[in-house]
Formats: structure tokens, C-alpha cells, sequence
């Protein structure tokens, strides 16, 4: 399955207000910029790396197929 931008975007963004994390909490604990995080919500931002989508997972308690909106077989 290919990537979306516009679900991953949508998916970090419910996974946050989810936790009621601000954009600046979750940048604290992923170790990036409060704008990588606005850039990364946005559906035509910045897309992070590997590392950083596990960072983000691990952050958010979420896989990160669930991030990326891949089903998991």
C-alpha cells in the first residue's frame, strides 16, 4: 500500500487531540521543531522519516501502521 500524506496528516492529528497534547508538547518528545510538527499535520507539509514516524508512534501510542493508515495483517 503507497503512502498518503492527507491520512497521515489527519491521523497525527487525531492522535494528538486524542491525548490532548499540544503541537509543542509532542515536538518535546519526538525531539523536533513545534513547526516540523505543524509541517508534518499538514497535508502538503514536510513528510518525517522513518525515525522520526516511530518517534512520533512511540509518543503518541500508536503504531506506526495506524499513523500511516495501513491496515495491519
Amino acid at each position: 500500500m503507497g503512502f498518503s500524506k492527507e491520512i497521515f496528516a489527519a491521523n497525527l492529528r487525531a492522535a494528538r487531540a486524542a491525548l490532548r497534547m499540544s503541537q509543542k508538547e509532542l515536538a518535546d518528545a519526538v525531539g523536533v521543531s513545534k513547526n516540523a510538527i505543524v509541517e508534518y499535520e499538514s497535508d502538503t507539509g514536510y513528510t518525517p522519516g522513518a525515525d522520526k514516524i516511530i518517534a512520533l508512534s512511540n509518543a503518541l501510542k500508536k503504531s506506526p501502521n495506524e499513523l500511516m493508515g495501513w491496515k495491519e495483517v
